[in-house]
């Protein structure tokens, strides 16, 4: 069949592959957000993030619900949350978040992959002052005036709003994540996507070779079932 059908192929197992493991990780903050605050969305902020989240990526409804089910069920175990920070090469900073029943899994195989990926594991909260913890929300551009819904947002905790590949992404501070999205509910927008994210203070830039020694790395924790979200702070 030729080199051009094993090429889409492979990207169509890629696809697939990235999309098992959003819908894995999407599934265990579903299970975290029920287990924290109980089953039902109106109530439960993070779960109705969670889910916003989930229905962004196009996770079926049956698997939604299917978490929610589960995470209710005094046999489904319990996750534990966790942050390891370390460098990658070329001294880029790299801060790993994690959900896991079994830490000492969760750190070795961490290690190994910084090991692996030409970086070293450091102690926890030495890179704090390199990061600043922000909400940032994504919403559908088409049809909302960005000047307008800025002063509508402004009084909700929004520090900057702008438009990236047809959606308006929305900053705020750490503490005003919970103000904001109800905020955006108050308007009846629409969140394509809701998290708190860890945003460089300041970047590195790096040639095009270093960058895929830094990528490598990045990939190979972000292919970890442990792993829930990869940040750095290379440009």
């Amino acid at each position: 069949m030729g080199r051009a059908f094993e090429f889409r192929k492979a990207r169509k197992f890629k696809r697939w592959d990235k999309m098992s493991k959003a819908f894995t990780r999407l599934g265990k903050e579903i299970v975290m957000a029920v287990k924290e605050s109980g089953p039902s969305p109106e109530t439960n902020s993070r779960l109705r993030t969670a889910i916003q989240n989930a229905k962004g990526v196009n996770m079926p409804k049956d698997r939604i619900e299917a978490a929610i089910k589960r995470a209710s069920s005094k046999e489904e175990k319990d996750y534990e949350e966790v942050v390891y920070e370390g460098y990658a090469p070329h001294g880029i900073a790299v801060v790993v978040e994690c959900a896991t029943d079994n830490l000492n899994r969760t750190v070795a195989n961490v290690r190994m992959h910084f090991s692996k990926g030409g970086g070293s594991l450091g102690k926890t909260g030495s890179l704090d002052f390199l990061f600043e913890r922000k909400g940032v929300f994504k919403i559908a551009a088409e049809g909302v005036d960005i000047e307008e819904l800025e002063l509508e947002l402004i009084d909700f905790g929004a520090q900057d709003i702008y438009e990236h590949e047809g959606e308006i992404i929305i900053e705020t501070a750490f503490a005003d994540f919970g103000s904001m999205q109800k905020g955006l509910e108050n308007l009846g927008l629409e969140v394509v996507n809701a998290e708190l994210q860890r945003v460089p203070n300041t970047t590195t830039e790096l040639t095009e070779e270093q960058e895929e020694e830094v990528m490598n790395l990045i990939e190979r924790l972000e292919e970890d079932d442990d792993v829930q979200a990869v940040f750095h702070n290379m440009k």
